[in-house]
């Protein structure tokens, strides 16, 4: 079974879903919303150049996971599917996860973005297969802190090898959609790599070995 393996934020999404949450908690509230405000935004920054401190930045986002209950959690994730993710679908997106499942190919979602704010939106998508950052858990709660390898960048190589590795998956034919060149270490072993409205860094370097690069938004 060929694999179809997509990126999520601006790939999938018009959007970032990991910065967008940090908004909503900003929006709502539940944290002091100057600060966090500027603290997001500046590791999204960081991201978005290349140079982003994933664990820091995964155990600053995660921090309100650790100090909240779950059933409050979900509530709060409920509301932000759907007044900041629904939009945020790119129908283009969907229209290529179908073009996919029809071929009876293999969809995964791999994305740096951690597992509270990703499984919902995979489920959404119809996306069975998830591999994200993860969240620490004891006793039935987040931690707060990250835990494992961080699904990003070359981690993002790692994780999906270990993934193979436990599935028999094989690389072979695959395709690997992206918008970033934080995942360039993935779209060069993936066998059909495709810049979706690349950064610049990624569209130069797709221009130069000859990668398709398309266009999901409207």
């Amino acid at each position: 079974m060929r694999l179809a393996l997509f990126d999520l934020d601006n790939t999938l999404l018009a959007g970032d879903s990991d910065h967008s949450w940090g908004d909503f908690i900003c929006q709502r509230g539940l944290v002091d919303a100057t600060e966090y405000q500027a603290r997001n935004d500046a590791f999204y920054a960081d991201y978005c150049a290349g140079k982003l401190d994933v664990v820091a930045y995964q155990n600053f986002s995660q921090a309100i996971l650790g100090r909240t209950g779950m059933a409050q959690l979900e509530i709060w994730h409920r509301e932000f599917m759907a007044e900041v993710i629904e939009p945020m679908i790119l129908a283009k997106g969907e229209a290529l996860l179908e073009q996919h499942r029809a071929a009876g190919d293999k969809l995964v979602i791999i994305t740096a973005t951690n597992r509270f704010v990703t499984a919902p939106i995979a489920k959404r998508l119809g996306v069975e297969t998830l591999l994200a950052t993860e969240c620490g858990m004891q006793d039935g709660r987040y931690t707060g802190q990250i835990a494992g390898i961080p699904c990003y960048q070359q981690g993002k190589v790692v994780r999906l090898d270990q993934w193979l590795q436990e599935t028999g998956h094989s690389l072979d034919g695959s395709y690997f959609y992206s918008d970033s060149r934080n995942d360039l270490p993935l779209l060069e072993v993936a066998s059909h790599p495709v810049a979706v409205d690349p950064d610049e860094i990624l569209r130069t370097t797709a221009l130069e070995r000859g990668w398709p690069v398309i266009s999901l938004r409207d």
